[in-house]
Protein backbone atom coordinates (compact mmCIF):
# COMPACT_ATOMS: atom_id res chain seq x y z
CA UNK A 1 0.00 0.00 0.00
CA UNK A 2 1.30 3.55 -1.23
CA UNK A 3 0.58 6.82 0.99
CA UNK A 4 0.90 10.34 0.39
CA UNK A 5 1.33 12.79 2.63
CA UNK A 6 0.30 16.09 2.05
CA UNK A 7 2.30 18.94 3.87
CA UNK A 8 0.53 21.56 5.49
CA UNK A 9 2.86 24.08 3.74
CA UNK A 10 4.42 23.17 0.10
CA UNK A 11 6.96 21.18 0.29
CA UNK A 12 10.51 23.89 0.16
CA UNK A 13 12.85 23.05 -2.40
CA UNK A 14 15.57 21.35 0.30
CA UNK A 15 12.89 18.69 1.61
CA UNK A 16 11.65 17.61 -2.50
CA UNK A 17 15.60 17.56 -3.01
CA UNK A 18 15.99 15.25 0.03
CA UNK A 19 12.92 13.10 -0.46
CA UNK A 20 14.10 12.78 -4.50
CA UNK A 21 17.77 11.29 -2.89
CA UNK A 22 18.31 8.26 -0.85
CA UNK A 23 17.26 10.12 2.45
CA UNK A 24 15.99 7.50 5.26
CA UNK A 25 12.87 9.27 6.40
CA UNK A 26 11.69 9.36 9.87
CA UNK A 27 7.69 9.34 9.91
CA UNK A 28 5.84 10.12 13.12
CA UNK A 29 2.61 9.12 13.81
CA UNK A 30 0.43 9.32 16.61
CA UNK A 31 -0.78 5.68 18.53
CA UNK A 32 -4.13 5.25 20.11
CA UNK A 33 -2.85 6.56 23.28
CA UNK A 34 -1.66 9.95 21.69
CA UNK A 35 1.91 9.18 22.11
CA UNK A 36 4.10 9.61 19.12
CA UNK A 37 5.78 6.57 17.51
CA UNK A 38 8.93 6.85 14.83
CA UNK A 39 9.50 4.85 11.50
CA UNK A 40 12.60 4.92 9.60
CA UNK A 41 11.03 5.03 5.72
CA UNK A 42 12.10 5.42 2.01
CA UNK A 43 10.52 8.15 0.77
CA UNK A 44 9.55 10.06 -2.38
CA UNK A 45 7.76 12.77 -3.63
CA UNK A 46 6.02 13.41 -6.62
CA UNK A 47 7.16 17.24 -6.09
CA UNK A 48 3.82 17.77 -3.82
CA UNK A 49 3.41 15.04 -1.98
CA UNK A 50 5.92 12.66 -0.13
CA UNK A 51 5.17 9.23 -1.03
CA UNK A 52 5.63 6.33 1.19
CA UNK A 53 4.84 2.57 1.09
CA UNK A 54 3.83 0.06 4.26
CA UNK A 55 1.59 -2.88 4.56
CA UNK A 56 -1.75 -2.40 6.04
CA UNK A 57 -0.97 -5.06 8.73
CA UNK A 58 1.91 -2.42 10.29
CA UNK A 59 1.35 -0.70 13.28
CA UNK A 60 2.23 2.71 10.75
CA UNK A 61 -0.61 1.81 8.43
CA UNK A 62 -3.12 1.74 12.23
CA UNK A 63 -2.07 4.75 12.79
CA UNK A 64 -2.82 6.90 10.35
CA UNK A 65 -6.23 5.17 9.29
CA UNK A 66 -6.95 6.78 12.80
CA UNK A 67 -5.62 9.53 12.68
CA UNK A 68 -3.95 11.10 9.59
CA UNK A 69 -1.83 13.85 11.36
CA UNK A 70 2.11 12.86 10.68
CA UNK A 71 4.99 14.32 10.37
CA UNK A 72 8.34 13.77 8.54
CA UNK A 73 11.87 14.36 9.15
CA UNK A 74 13.81 13.99 6.06
CA UNK A 75 18.14 14.75 7.31
CA UNK A 76 20.69 15.51 4.99
CA UNK A 77 22.62 13.11 3.91
CA UNK A 78 25.85 14.42 4.63
CA UNK A 79 24.87 16.50 8.12
CA UNK A 80 22.10 14.84 10.15
CA UNK A 81 21.82 17.94 12.16
CA UNK A 82 20.81 19.79 8.79
CA UNK A 83 17.07 18.34 7.75
CA UNK A 84 14.20 19.54 6.60
CA UNK A 85 10.79 18.53 8.91
CA UNK A 86 7.21 18.48 6.97
CA UNK A 87 4.11 18.25 8.90
CA UNK A 88 0.85 17.21 7.26
CA UNK A 89 -1.73 14.68 6.99
CA UNK A 90 -2.03 11.60 4.77
CA UNK A 91 -4.13 12.29 2.32
CA UNK A 92 -4.39 9.37 0.08
CA UNK A 93 -3.61 5.57 -0.07
CA UNK A 94 -2.94 3.72 -3.32
CA UNK A 95 -3.50 -0.58 -3.34
CA UNK A 96 -2.62 -2.92 -6.05
CA UNK A 97 -0.54 -3.30 -8.57
CA UNK A 98 0.78 0.87 -8.97
CA UNK A 99 1.34 0.18 -5.09
CA UNK A 100 3.88 -2.69 -5.99
CA UNK A 101 5.16 -0.56 -8.40
CA UNK A 102 6.23 1.93 -6.22
CA UNK A 103 7.76 -0.20 -3.78
CA UNK A 104 9.85 -1.44 -6.88
CA UNK A 105 10.67 2.02 -7.62
CA UNK A 106 11.85 2.76 -4.08
CA UNK A 107 13.81 -0.56 -3.99
CA UNK A 108 15.42 0.76 -6.99
CA UNK A 109 16.59 3.69 -5.38
CA UNK A 110 17.45 2.12 -2.24
CA UNK A 111 18.96 -0.79 -2.69
CA UNK A 112 19.54 -0.82 -6.27
CA UNK A 113 17.66 -4.53 -7.14
CA UNK A 114 13.77 -4.90 -7.25
CA UNK A 115 12.30 -5.85 -3.53
CA UNK A 116 12.45 -9.72 -4.68
CA UNK A 117 16.09 -9.90 -5.29
CA UNK A 118 19.11 -9.61 -3.64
Amino acid sequence: MNVAATPAQPLSDKAITRAKAKTFAVLSTLLPDGQPQNHVMWVDTDGTNLIMNTEVHRRKYRNVAADPRVTILLPDNENPYIFSEVRGRVTSEIRGPQARENIEELAMKYMGSPSGSS
